[in-house]
């Protein structure tokens, strides 16, 4: 979705975005202007965004390496300029009582510099949307379905979002314009308020990193016609050759690496939303989630979830809106000899829906972390919005891997020396992220942002006396039809 459909999203959530504002009308003016060519059976039209981020980081990795691998010649002060380009087509034709249609798109994405995770003058050209689909015609058909490469989310994006990868060779690191899966058979039904879901996905992975990963499930959800949702999703993991890390006994020792962990695990994820629109309690809004994870070959016993609590003050100028959400993701305790890490899968990575943190997100993926989350934003005007969000990031396990065995290291006790991982404080940081986006025109959005992570007392003991505070800033500018 890139950063548009981010912005977009974050504002209906909020209830920072009011339709009688430009970026509510765009819509109809945007797909109006992508008509190539229209019948009484066929339409067919074109797609396009295109997006630039200027990035800077300073301190990157609150500068861990030059304590932990000096040798590598790492530089945590870096600027660098991203851009994508997604041109592509679609169609929808009519017989009868069937829509036939299809879409057909591409994602070019560079990167000029060096970025943070060290790769430099990078870029691909990939194959995006590639799918065929037959529906019952109608603006809410009651069977829908598909087959090739596109996007997919379920629930709120706790496990299923982010079906394309990108950075590294592929470039646009921060962007991430990549969403579709790179294989997807999607099977709709809708009987009323309910629609039942089933899939079974391919993500398109980055050829330096592809785990050949399979997956397939269900999903059910309620959706009430005005923003408020429920419902559950089943994963099942049918191939992968994707490891699970596992702490060493009582934390001593290098992490244990599973190979093909992946392969065979269940995920069920339970998720709602809802925004009280009458009576006392009126433009408060929630949600809560939650995932367990079973996989019996490695004895895999996972948890995690979400509660979130918030307001929306409807009749104050400039909207202003707060809310607090708890996140929890279960880590491997090194006492017992099951594996608890929680598996993420393909989450999505927005600061308003699932990153732990801001900054912090680049280190920590939601597994053995907690963090507590405070946002507050405004709407000075219906092109304008500001948001501020800070974020205490702790480890669920001391001497437990955080992400996949950083953090390896050997500490002195006396006269011996234990390898260990993980922290042994749980804090980790603090982060502080202020973002302004500005909807230029229907079909033009600018968005900057300032962020800082200030080490919290677990991250300072892997490298004392060398973890400044780590800063960056970017300024991007997104064009879509």
């Amino acid at each position: 979705m890139g950063r548009l459909g981010r912005y977009l999203r974050v504002a209906l959530r909020t209830g920072a975005l009011v339709c009688a504002g430009v970026a509510c009308a765009s819509g109809a003016q945007a797909q109006d202007r992508t008509t190539l060519w229209t019948s009484n059976a066929t339409t067919v039209r074109w797609h396009a965004q295109f997006g630039l981020n200027l990035v800077s980081e300073r301190n990157l990795f609150w500068n861990l390496s030059n304590t932990t691998n000096p040798q590598a010649g790492f530089d945590p002060d870096t600027t660098w300029l991203e851009g994508y380009a997604t041109p592509g087509v679609s169609f929808t034709h009519r017989t009868g009582n069937l829509d036939v249609y299809g879409k057909l798109s591409a994602v070019a994405s560079f990167t000029r510099g060096t970025d943070a995770f060290d790769a430099t003058n990078t870029g691909a050209t990939t194959l995006d949307d590639a799918y065929l689909g037959l529906r019952e015609a109608g603006d809410l058909p009651r069977w829908d379905i598909s087959l090739g490469g596109r996007a997919l989310e379920l629930g709120s994006g706790m496990l299923i979002s982010n079906g394309g990868s990108s950075g590294f060779e592929r470039g646009a690191l921060k962007f991430g314009p990549r969403k579709a899966w790179r294989h997807a058979a999607i099977a709709r039904a809708r009987l009323g308020d309910s629609e039942l879901t089933a899939f079974r996905l391919a993500p398109n992975e980055l050829p330096s990193n592809d785990g050949h990963n399979r997956l397939a499930g269900l999903d059910l959800r309620w959706d009430s016609g005005d923003g408020n949702y429920a419902g559950a999703t089943f994963v099942h993991v049918l191939e992968s050759r994707s490891p699970y890390v596992q702490a060493a006994p009582d934390g001593l020792g290098p992490p244990t690496i599973l190979p093909e962990g992946r392969h065979g695990t269940r995920a069920l994820n339970l998720y709602l939303r809802a925004t009280l629109r009458e009576g006392p309690l009126r433009n408060w809004f929630g949600a809560a989630d939650i995932a367990i994870e079973r996989n019996r070959r490695v004895d895999l016993r996972a948890w995690g979830g979400r509660a979130q609590v918030g307001y929306v003050f409807m009749d104050k100028r400039w909207t202003p809106w707060v809310s607090l959400t708890y996140k929890t993701f279960s880590g491997d305790d090194p006492r017992t000899r099951a594996l608890e890490r929680f598996d993420p899968l393909y989450y999505d990575g927005d600061p308003s829906t699932w990153s732990s943190g801001s900054k912090s997100s680049m280190v920590f993926i939601n597994s053995n972390v907690r963090s507590t989350e405070l946002a507050v934003g405004i709407s000075p005007t219906q092109r304008d919005t500001f948001s501020l969000r800070i974020a205490r990031l702790e480890a669920n396990q001391l001497g437990s891997p955080l992400q996949f065995g950083q953090a390896t290291r050997v500490v002195g006790s006396g006269s011996a020396a234990n390898l260990i991982s993980g922290v042994v404080r749980p804090h980790l940081a603090d982060d502080v992220f202020v973002q302004y986006s500005r909807v230029i025109n229907p079909v033009t959005f600018l968005t900057t942002g300032l962020s800082a992570s200030f080490p919290g007392s677990g991250i300072r003991r892997v490298a004392p006396g060398s973890t400044p505070v780590w800063l960056g800033a970017f300024v991007n500018v997104v064009v879509n039809y």
